[in-house]
């Protein structure tokens, strides 16, 4: 009997496994030489050599227009995505025991739909879709709601989890231009300045040792996720070069990003909720970024083996055939491992520091048990910070900030939303000092601070 395989679309790398096998793992880049097309790796290898050459975004872009770069004004993203699926079904070697594959957050309907007509002029005996979220959570986290954390080239996927007898998706937040393109140009830049400084290197001077450089980035990446300081080392051309960098350099250089990634984070937790952060292998090996996560949102961090969401999809999908009708999207999976007890201590991790006040044109408004209203009509005894009514967005009785036990909690009651550094809360969320909390549109900024050097750590 031949074996099922399943596949897991994340751009960051195309992935095919064949039971524990992985017999295809390459990312979503084409090159166009000439009339000539390839795609994974070795479109990779030339991605700084012959920029204008290459495409990245048709995995995440996926539909059948034409492209805007006039070289490739004669293909599609489809075109693209049915090439490194053609390349990376050859690395199967004509296994067709049925195809489950594992898709990311982003793909609509209308993607999906062209994914299968993709799979399907190939011969792709595909079974089942499964959210790639789903897939790869394959225990219940007790006493604690979970959220899945992925990054793919050009986003960052949080997908919160619902888990109501098995696992389902609840509600999934996609940051665009947050992803692994964008911050590998920020560490290559933070690398080369350091090869310029102690080599007098410049590995962006040519095309060909950029592309040395870009290759290696993601080796030196991981040696940053475990150590306090990385020995650089590139050889081209006979010759080798050498330097050193701190990993908190390059942590430095991707904090705009993973600052985005944590606030996004907590606004998807409710007050009085315990985060489990569960982190794919990728993820982890970004220098800082699980560490980030943990400090500013608490609870507890899980990281997912290599591999994980498409052994996590091939496991509980194995019943289902190939070939029937109407293959769907999955988006609910029993568990199949055994559950994680989250300890309620967690959720009191995070950033230390408990806000004391809120900050509001240049006065500070003291937290207290008592809620503090904010909205544009006096409380009926409460204490209230009134607002104009002539700026949009903002409720009679919009929000209450309040401190519940030591901690200093946001509620929304309006119908317009109030934003946690640029998120939209969902309900309720705890405040941190150094917190923006936004109301109206454009709205009014109010800050979170304290008067307590405690909190400071003096």
């Amino acid at each position: 009997m031949a074996n099922r395989l399943a596949a897991h679309i994340n751009d960051a790398a195309i992935t095919l496994l064949d039971g524990d096998r992985v017999v295809y793992r390459e990312p979503g880049f084409a090159l166009l030489d000439g009339r000539e097309l390839t795609t994974g790796n070795e479109a990779f290898a030339h991605a700084r050599i012959n920029p204008r050459g290459i495409q990245h975004r048709f995995w995440s872009e996926l539909s059948t227009s034409p492209l805007a770069d006039r070289r490739f004004g004669h293909l599609s993203a489809a075109d693209l995505a049915s090439r490194q699926l053609e390349q990376m079904w050859a690395a199967a070697s004509g296994s067709g025991g049925g195809l489950v594959i594992a898709v990311p957050a982003y793909m609509e309907a209308a993607s999906l739909g062209l994914l299968l007509g993709i799979a399907s002029e190939l011969e792709l005996p595909v079974a089942a879709l499964v959210d790639a979220s789903v897939a790869a959570t394959r225990r219940e986290y007790r006493n604690a709601v979970p959220v899945h954390v992925d990054i793919s080239l050009h986003a960052t996927t949080l997908t919160r989890l619902a888990q109501a007898d098995q696992v389902q998706v609840e509600r999934a937040e996609l940051l665009r231009d947050c992803g692994l393109h964008v911050l590998y140009d920020a560490w290559l830049n933070v690398v080369a300045a350091a090869f310029v400084r102690q080599s007098r290197f410049d590995p962006l001077h040519t095309a060909e040792t950029e592309q040395v450089l870009y290759n290696n980035i993601a080796g030196w990446l991981a040696d940053a996720a475990r150590a306090d300081r990385v020995v650089l080392e590139l050889a081209h051309g006979g010759m080798t070069h050498q330097a050193e960098i701190e990993s908190l350099a390059l942590i430095g250089a991707a904090a705009p990003w993973y600052q985005h990634i944590a606030s996004k984070l907590r606004a998807l937790y409710r007050a009085g909720e315990t985060p489990a952060i569960q982190v794919t292998d990728r993820v982890s090996r970004l220098p800082g970024l699980a560490d980030m996560l943990t400090a500013r949102v608490g609870g507890e961090l899980f990281t997912l083996e290599p591999g994980a969401t498409a052994r996590g999809a091939l496991a509980r999908c194995r019943e289902v055939t190939p070939g029937g009708e109407g293959v769907g999207l999955r988006r609910r999976l029993a568990w199949d491992q055994a559950p994680a007890d989250v300890t309620a201590e967690a959720a009191r991790g995070g950033m230390a520091g408990v806000p004391t006040h809120l900050l509001f044109r240049s006065t500070a408004f003291p937290i207290r048990r008592e809620p503090l209203v904010l909205g544009t009509e006096p409380g009926n005894g409460e204490r209230t910070i009134v607002l104009p009514a002539d700026m949009p967005g903002i409720s009679r009785r919009h929000c209450a900030l309040t401190l519940v036990d030591g901690q200093c909690v946001l509620e929304d009651h309006s119908r317009y939303g109030t934003f946690l550094n640029g998120h939209r809360i969902d309900g309720s969320t705890v405040l941190k000092i150094g917190d923006s909390v936004r109301i109206g549109s454009p709205g009014y900024e109010l800050q979170m601070i304290t008067t307590d050097e405690k909190a400071y750590g003096t």
